[in-house]
Order: C-alpha cells, then structure tokens, then sequence
C-alpha cells in the first residue's frame, strides 16, 4: 500500500519562494548554486559561519573545491547587493 506524500508544508512553502526570489536577484542561473550552498551553510548548525567550516558542513568530501567556490561566489560577487537586499525585505 503507498502512503500519500503530503506535499510541502506552508513553510518549506514559504521558504521556497523567499530562495526563488533571491535567486532571481543573482541575475544569473551560475550564481544560485554557489548563494543556495552559502545560504545553506549559514543556516546549518555550528559554531563558526565563515567559508572553510560552512564548506566542510556542506560537502565534507569536497572541502576545499566547495571553500573555493563558495569564496570566489560569495566573497567576490557579481550578483548586486542592492537587488539581493531589495529581495530580502520583501
């Protein structure tokens, strides 16, 4: 017998919509990867929110390739910050 998935909850919903939006805001399908793996890695648990332990939590066999990623996305940018904040507040 298969029991019926219920489907997402209002807030992974919600969720869903809000990372749509900042996707949206990168300006570029390259860019969400790398800001959906940031966004992740700020929202798992542990002490430290900089690249290399955000890295290791979110692709502890690909540590340094991930670090890498995220460093090269996140700190040097080409998304505008402006429209990320502007999708933030909404």
């Amino acid at each position: 017998m298969r029991t019926a998935h219920p489907g997402p909850s209002p807030q992974e919903k919600r969720f869903a919509a809000y990372w749509e939006g900042l996707a949206r805001a990168a300006g570029h399908r390259d860019r969400e990867a790398p800001l959906k793996d940031y966004c992740r890695g700020l929202l798992l648990p542990g002490q430290r929110q900089s690249i290399e332990p955000m890295a290791a939590r979110l692709h502890p066999d690909r540590v340094q390739p991930t670090r890498q990623s995220l460093h090269d996305r996140v700190a040097q940018a080409a998304w505008s910050d402006q429209a990320l904040l502007d999708a933030v507040t909404r």
